[in-house]
């Protein structure tokens, strides 16, 4: 599972990067780096390729399909595990359609510890940001406006998360994060292929405070190591 993750570079810093990874030449207004803290129901930054370019922006994360009677079908659809997209109605579709990544620069994951959980902090080694594998969806309400969501894609726990969960969110590299950004792949298998554990020589993770629990806490104490 990925329940919480964050973005600790400044608005700059992400920029640059977007520049350089994407061609994209700048964020819009409304985006607020750096998140220490990200959680569900809260926007999330996202690329996607249109056809021409990449393009970067905000999107709620809880995944509404756009077949749902309301906005609110969003609740505990956070995560989609990659071993069953193809079966599910609400993800089938968007699998070949509607592919993102969502960035982040780390990730957060309970280790059960007698009768307590102590939040770890896990990052990919030598890369400021790395993108991990999501869907989109555009909900029309009934007045019109669209409501645009995305979910990330879990698969089974690499070498170095499987001692403290038996899930992780799906890290693509580089040469799978181009598939998968491709608006003329639409593949199944090719893109199922994509959805692999992480090499787990190339991550890192440490404790963290629990600070990190409440998910209204934004202080950048949260990623400090202890």
């Amino acid at each position: 599972m990925c329940g919480r993750f964050s973005i600790s570079l400044s608005k700059e810093e992400v920029t640059r990067y977007l520049k350089d990874e994407y061609a994209i030449d700048e964020l819009k207004e409304g985006i607020i780096l750096p998140r220490f803290n990200i959680a569900p129901s809260q926007m999330v930054l996202t690329v996607i390729n249109d056809g021409q370019k990449y393009r970067a922006g905000l999107i709620k994360w809880g995944f509404v399909p756009s077949f749902a009677k309301d906005e609110n079908s969003s609740f505990g659809m956070i995560n989609a595990k990659a071993e069953t997209l193809r079966e599910k109605p609400a993800f089938r579709t968007a699998l070949k359609t509607k592919r993102c990544i969502i960035l982040a620069d780390g990730f957060y994951e309970w280790q059960k510890s007698n009768q307590t959980k102590l939040p770890m902090r896990f990052q990919v080694k030598n890369q400021k940001l790395f993108p991990m594998a999501g869907l989109w969806s555009t909900f029309v309400r009934p007045d019109g406006s669209k409501l645009y969501t995305c979910i990330i894609i879990t698969c089974e726990a690499n070498e170095l998360m499987k001692n403290i969960h038996n899930r992780m969110p799906v890290i693509l590299d580089k040469e799978a994060e181009r598939i998968w950004l491709n608006p003329k792949e639409d593949n199944p298998d090719t893109l199922s292929n994509l959805l692999i554990p992480y090499d787990s020589t190339q991550m890192m993770y440490y404790k963290i405070s629990s600070l990190v629990n409440n998910a209204s806490n934004e202080s950048k104490d949260i990623i400090n190591e202890i």
